[in-house]
């Protein structure tokens, strides 16, 4: 790998791994559906002025209704979850979770576009929803005040991250991956600005608040989206998706050095028990035999 492209590949991580952070730092002043829907219109605010001068516009408007569903299950929907999740659990748990999405995704290219993976990979599916199971027991709790709900919807956010990829895959392979990132922003600022506006806070959230906001859209969405196809144009999609491994590094990280979360030795075995599952699941690492 490039030098180049090795400092983007970890930039990469280090961008969304933080984004988690930034959702805890912003959610509770402007709550969960707004901070979710500013995260998106700042990001496509940023984006389509750089569509508009790459002359790729014209390819959005061809695939606007793909782009439309696109945008709400890629961002709006997962955003949103997430913004939610991480209200009551730590950012180290929820970007856990997130690396399961690959996992997900595996299993609706198999169910929806009929492609079956090989045995390793079914091990690996296996054994990373073996770590799931484990983190969860660990961690669930649907009484008043746990922290269950929040957990599903990390889960539900990384199933809908799973569908968007075959969606993908399904209805806009050849679009330039530039009307894909920009027309998915714009689709989710479509679905989220009512709500948003509807549930925005009374106060005015504080300085920190709304630079974590700008952070959210500006790095963690539009600057990310940049890199991430960047880096699927150099290193190929499949190189390029061994990114999730790292987000949660960071996001332990950042929230334990930050915010003073709390880092347990069965968070960090279940977390390497989930993320050796995707990598198997994924296709990234494989058991074959040596003759």
């Amino acid at each position: 790998m490039k030098k180049s492209l090795l400092l983007e590949f970890v930039a990469l991580g280090a961008i969304w791994g933080s984004s988690f952070l930034f959702m805890r730092l912003c959610g509770p002043e402007f709550g969960v559906v707004a901070t979710a829907g500013g995260r998106v219109a700042i990001a496509a605010a940023a984006l389509a002025p750089v569509l508009w001068f790459s002359g790729q516009w014209q390819a959005l408007r061809d695939n606007a209704a793909a782009l439309l569903m696109l945008g709400l299950l890629n961002s709006a929907f997962p955003f949103a979850l997430f913004s939610y999740a991480v209200m009551s659990i730590s950012t180290g748990l929820s970007a856990i979770l997130n690396a399961t999405a690959p996992l997900f995704g595996t299993i609706i290219l198999w169910v929806w576009l009929k492609e079956r993976p090989a045995r390793t990979r079914i091990a690996g599916l296996v054994i990373g929803f073996a770590g799931v199971v484990a983190l969860a027991a660990d961690h669930a709790s649907f009484k008043p005040g746990g922290s269950g709900w929040a957990i599903v919807a990390c889960l539900l956010a990384s199933v809908s991250y799973g569908f968007s990829a075959s969606y993908t895959r399904r209805y806009l392979t050849g679009v330039h991956p530039l009307a894909t990132a920009t027309g998915s922003q714009i689709s989710a600022t479509m679905a989220l600005i009512g709500p948003s506006i509807w549930l925005w806070p009374e106060h005015n959230p504080g300085p920190l608040a709304w630079l974590s906001m700008l952070a959210l859209g500006l790095a963690c969405t539009a600057l990310a989206y940049l890199l991430y196809f960047r880096l699927i144009a150099g290193l190929g999609p499949s190189r390029t998706i061994t990114v999730t491994f790292l987000i949660p590094v960071f996001a332990v990280a950042y929230g334990s050095g930050l915010l003073g979360e709390m880092l347990t030795p069965w968070m960090l075995l279940c977390g390497a028990v989930v993320v050796l599952g995707t990598a198997l699941a994924t296709g990234v690492l494989t058991l074959s035999r040596r003759r």
